[in-house]
This record gives C-alpha cells, sequence and structure tokens, in this order.
C-alpha cells in the first residue's frame, strides 16, 4: 500500500511539473507559396506561435535546412498566453523549379523540437539574349573581344588568327581602319570590311610574324580602330594581343647544346633604405657546348633594371647585374626576373628577388 501511494503521489508532482512548463502551439506549419516567379526576388512567411504553458517561452534556436532559407525569430520570452512570430525568407535566385524547405524550431517547451516547412514552385526568369558584340567602341562600333591570344609563338612560325568581329550598331555607314604599331613590324592586321554598313559584321585578321620578333617570352601588342578617319589612341578603341616569343628547339642536337647554370635561385637582399639603390651581380655559366645566348633578361617590375651579356662560350661565366631601386613605400617586397636563353632543356630560368623597405 505504501508504494502504491507514493508511486501515485510521483506521477501527480510529475503531471504538475508537465503542466507548468511553457507550451508551444502554431498557427500552421507548413506553408505553400505556389508558384513565384525568379524575377521577384525573395518571398516572405510568418509563423505565428503561441505559448499555452504556465512558464515563459524561450526559442533558443532556428534553423533553416539550406542557406537560401533565411529565418528571423521572436527572441525574447514569451509569457504565457502571449505570441510571437518566425518569419521566414525564401531567395529564388537562380534555383527554378519546386522546393520543400524545412525549419527546426528549438525551444525550452513541452515539444522541444518543431519542424517548420515552406514549399513552392520557382518559374524561372527570362534569359536576357546575350549579346554577340559586348565591347563598345564609340556609339557606332562594336567587337565581340578586346582580347586575342596567340598562346606560344616559336621563332620560327608565322601565325594568323581571326577570332575578333566587329559590327556597325549605328544607322548610318561607317568607315574603319585598323593602326598598327610600327616599332612591331612582326604584327599585322587588316580589316575585312572597311565601310560598314548598318549591322554588317566585319573581321579582323591578325597576324603574328615569329620570324621577325625582336622580343622574347611573354609579351602584349596593342592595336587600334580608327572609326570614320578618327585616329584615337584610348582604350575606347585598343584591341590586346597576348603571346608570348619562345625558340623552336625541333633541330637542336641535344648532345651539343648550351646548358645554363646560375647558382642562386632565390636572394634576400635584406633591409634597404626607402629611395636607395642596391646592386647583385648573379653569375651566369655555360657548361654545355655551343655558346649560351641570352635572348632577354624580363621582369615586370619597375623597381628593377638588368644588365646581362649577350652570350656566354662554352665552360665560361659571366656576371648579371641587377639594380634594385627602394621607392617610398615600406614592406617586403618579392620580385622574379625571367632569364630567356637557348638552353632546349632550360629556356626560362628564374630568380627571385626579396627586400624589404625602411
Amino acid at each position: 500500500m505504501k508504494r502504491t501511494f507514493l508511486a501515485t503521489m510521483l506521477l501527480v508532482a510529475c503531471g504538475v511539473v508537465f503542466a507548468q512548463q511553457p507550451v508551444i502551439t502554431f498557427e500552421k506549419t507548413d506553408h505553400d507559396f505556389g508558384k513565384i516567379n525568379e524575377a521577384d526576388g525573395r518571398v516572405t512567411t510568418i509563423f505565428t506561435f503561441k505559448n499555452e504553458g504556465m512558464e515563459p517561452l524561450v526559442l533558443s534556436n532556428v534553423r533553416a535546412s539550406c542557406g537560401c532559407t533565411t529565418p528571423t525569430w521572436t527572441k525574447t520570452p514569451v509569457e504565457p498566453g502571449q505570441t510571437g512570430d518566425i518569419t521566414v525568407t525564401y531567395n529564388p535566385n537562380g534555383r527554378p523549379g519546386r522546393f520543400t524547405k524545412t525549419i527546426t524550431v528549438t525551444s525550452n517547451a513541452t515539444n522541444p523540437t518543431t519542424k517548420l516547412t515552406i514549399r513552392g514552385e520557382v518559374i524561372p526568369k527570362t534569359q536576357q539574349p546575350v549579346s554577340r558584340f559586348p565591347q563598345k567602341m564609340g556609339d557606332a562600333l562594336a567587337t565581340n573581344s578586346r582580347i586575342l591570344n596567340f598562346g606560344t609563338v616559336l621563332n620560327t612560325k608565322n601565325i594568323t588568327k581571326s577570332n575578333i568581329e566587329y559590327t556597325n550598331n549605328s544607322d548610318k555607314e561607317i568607315t574603319v581602319e585598323v593602326l598598327l604599331n610600327d616599332k612591331e613590324p612582326w604584327i599585322d592586321a587588316e580589316a575585312t570590311l572597311l565601310t560598314v554598313k548598318p549591322k554588317e559584321v566585319g573581321q579582323l585578321h591578325v597576324n603574328i610574324d615569329g620570324t621577325k620578333a625582336n622580343v622574347w617570352g611573354l609579351n602584349n601588342s596593342y592595336i587600334y580602330l580608327a572609326v570614320n578617319g578618327k585616329r584615337v589612341l584610348t582604350d575606347d578603341y585598343k584591341i590586346t594581343l597576348s603571346y608570348s616569343i619562345e625558340e623552336d628547339f625541333s633541330g637542336v642536337d641535344k648532345k651539343t647544346a648550351p646548358i645554363i647554370e646560375v647558382a642562386e635561385k632565390e636572394v634576400n637582399l635584406g633591409t634597404i633604405k626607402a629611395g636607395t639603390k642596391v646592386a647583385k651581380m648573379f653569375a651566369v655559366k655555360n657548361v654545355g657546348v655551343n655558346p649560351l645566348l641570352i635572348h632577354a633578361v624580363n621582369n615586370n617590375a619597375s623597381d628593377i633594371k638588368v644588365s646581362a651579356p649577350k652570350a656566354i662560350k662554352s665552360g665560361k661565366s659571366q656576371d648579371l647585374k641587377v639594380q634594385v631601386m627602394a621607392g617610398q613605400e615600406v614592406g617586403t617586397f618579392r620580385r622574379q626576373i625571367d632569364i630567356i636563353t637557348n638552353d632546349p632543356a632550360n629556356p626560362h630560368s628564374r630568380i627571385t628577388l626579396v627586400w624589404t623597405v625602411k
């Protein structure tokens, strides 16, 4: 009898405690947006809940199943008999088709976890036609690109590309002329249409003659288009040609080829006072048979100057002089120079310079 009495009392006590806990109820736990337009952007619905318990209700977390769904909720305690809100926003951008997303609500209620659901169907936005000629050159002329990449051009080859097209976007006839750099005789170009009627399309035929090039390694050259006789050398009318002039080693006997040897691949010049210059000598040796020809020493930095020998005989070494000019900007700087030679096994030898300006 005593045991039965104690068990009954425990059940009653648990029931009292349970009844005193907060109880969360929702007006709805599922919302269907129906069909929504992707172009209209985000959509939002509100889930209203009520505390039907005897103690304050606190939502500790509200978590969506994916990043496209964003919930915000009442953060303050909800007193018994009062209501709170969970606002759920869905972003349809880039998500055409049907969707179902869940939101998990965690609280101190008797039912500590509640699942909410949103659903609907995203109608994709109408795709705008992509312009065939997005690069505008003034009011009338437009091209499909401003860059023409040739990749590697061997010093024995002559390459022509015709990937750039142009059109007349105006309602009047125009003339087009290609402007070249006289100092780059290895670059040539012509326009297939010199007089262009409205909506007519022409092509640029661009040629790089590697046999005439006096530059080595990666380079950019520029040509310009003159419209109606106006020779304006500005970026608005510029086309960039990207290419790398490399030696053709197909007929080289590697047994008698030159071999470059540079002892130092990376050098820390230490601390340099702002506005001063520091010079460094690098020994370059030819451990091969035929003379080592140094075609060029390239760097993309204005604060470095390089003086290099033109040729090094077999078994000999010569100095390559690098001068670093520290600017007024303080900090650590890292630059790379590229020694381009006729060594078929190692045509590009790179040296890295590091220094600190204080």
